[in-house]
């Protein structure tokens, strides 16, 4: 009997399981996929909101600023890319004026530091290459961007090293109800029995709460197709710039990332396939034209990757973060949309508090850590990167010529006992592959490496998700 059964390992379920694993709690997180931080977590804008979109009575109001305060504090403990540069939201009108105003006001409410409005000139002067149209701008220096997906994954290892334990390849298939507090999670691998169950399944967070719980609420998944341009590109822009939000989102941003390109994106589109992370021209067409409007020097003939994420819009305006009613014991944690990245250790915060005033016992562990080394070669000085080499020669030879990452860097990644043996795994554990040959270059090399660390057959070694298998058999015999 688990104390906390997680479904989700989402950017949502890994905080989850980082904050239970501070307790003396059995928790466990289950994940349909062989990696965390597979789905949406991996495919959105990369942004720590500052936290003045929501309105001050929803939860993505009273949690945003918080999660944005822990999100810079836990990535500079677990070694996660992170930069603070601050957000702009342009104003091209009068009704453009009138939203950044009431952006400010709620700013102001909801307790962003150090916002302001910016005058034209303002704005020209810190971003010379926006548009001359720009006629003010919300200013919030508290945002940052990130790996979302190393986020995820940093979260799930601390979990891991701190007690909590993982079912990957695991999809939830039902869950009965024995009454108050007593579960049993069914998945196509076997039962699990648990006294509070979390439901953090993203878009799937109604089937799962529809398994145990009468029907409250539904998902409307909505699809974002993105630009990923080449670090030539990096430099155009210093702060994330947004436009004007709509009733759909946030609109089409161009933002520098953290690892220095560009990224250009989103559109909203309804899907009816929860799954689907097709992208298609005309998609592509309307995020460069509305992009466009903020500024016209970006070069899309530097895109080197298109995308798209699938957001877990829901039929309520704001997250589902609440005990159901006729399931004592089960939380969903449920139509986490934007700004559910730069939530994320707030809405874990939360939901344990729900977890104890339901009942659940929390003692905190005393051998708690909360810290994570990692190291990232071509960061280092020259002094450093000598003394690194002279440890393990590995970090000597660089695999991936786009980024610098070493075979020192990949085999430390495969080291840990999360990490499945796909070459998207390694992707997002040490961006090897993650730039402008986007693996073209090293994935033979990578796949190499994964087949002698693991011991497995190249047969066995997947791209990312089970079943994309990359070799199908030998094509030469040697004699």
């Amino acid at each position: 009997m688990y104390d906390v059964a997680i479904i989700g390992g989402g950017i949502v379920g890994t905080a989850l399981a980082a904050e239970c694993a501070k307790y003396q709690l059995r928790a466990l997180l289950i994940e349909k996929n062989n990696d965390v931080g597979d789905e949406t977590t991996k495919a959105n804008s990369a942004i720590i909101h500052a936290g003045y979109d929501p309105a001050p009575e929803t939860l993505m109001g009273k949690l945003n600023v918080r999660g944005n305060a822990l999100a810079k504090e836990l990535c500079e403990k677990l070694s996660v890319p992170y930069k603070q540069i601050g957000s702009f939201v342009l104003a091209f009108d009068g009704e453009d004026v009138k939203t950044v105003e009431k952006l400010y006001d709620r700013g102001v409410k909801n307790g962003v530091p150090g916002i302001r409005i910016l005058t034209a000139e303002e704005v020209r002067e810190m971003e010379p290459s926006l548009s001359d149209e720009v006629k003010c701008a919300l200013y919030a220096p508290s945002a940052g961007v990130i790996a979302p997906w190393e986020y995820a994954i940093a979260l799930a290892e601390n979990a891991l090293e701190n007690g909590c334990e993982f079912k990957m390849s695991h999809t939830v298939t039902g869950i009965t109800k024995n009454g108050a507090q007593d579960f049993t999670v069914h998945t196509d691998k076997g039962d699990v029995s648990a006294r509070f169950v979390i439901n953090a399944a993203g878009v799937a967070s109604d089937q799962i709460h529809n398994m145990v719980a009468a029907p409250s609420f539904a998902i409307r998944p909505n699809k974002g197709e993105y630009y990923l341009l080449d670090k030539s590109q990096g430099s155009l822009v210093s702060h994330v710039i947004f436009q004007c939000p709509s009733k759909v989102g946030k609109g089409v941003l161009v933002s520098p990332t953290v690892h220095g390109n560009l990224i250009v994106g989103p559109d909203a589109v309804d899907v009816e396939d929860r799954g689907d992370t097709s992208v298609a021209q005309d998609g592509l067409d309307f995020v460069a034209k509305v992009a466009r409007r903020s500024t016209d020097k970006f070069a899309l003939r530097e895109n080197i990757r298109t995308f798209a994420g699938v957001r877990a819009n829901s039929d309520v305006d704001d997250f589902i973060i609440r005990e159901a009613e006729d399931a004592p014991g089960f939380i969903d944690a449920a139509g986490i949309k934007s700004p559910g990245l730069s939530c994320a250790p707030a809405i874990a915060e939360y939901v344990v508090e729900l977890m104890a005033k339901s009942g659940l016992e929390l003692r905190k562990k005393e051998n708690h850590r909360d810290t994570r080394e990692k190291i990232r070669f071509k960061e280092l000085s020259e002094e450093e990167k000598q003394a690194v080499i002279a440890k393990d020669a590995r970090y000597g030879r660089v695999v991936c010529r786009c980024e610098t990452i070493t075979e020192g860097e990949i085999v430390a990644a495969l080291q840990n006992p999360l990490t499945p043996s796909t070459i998207d795994a390694v992707k997002r554990r040490c961006n090897a592959g993650m730039g402008r040959c986007q693996g073209g270059f090293c994935s033979p090399r990578v796949m190499e490496i994964i087949v002698r660390e693991r011991g497995i057959d190249p047969l066995q070694v997947q791209k990312d998700k089970e079943g994309s298998y990359i070799v199908i058999g030998e094509t030469k015999a040697q004699h």
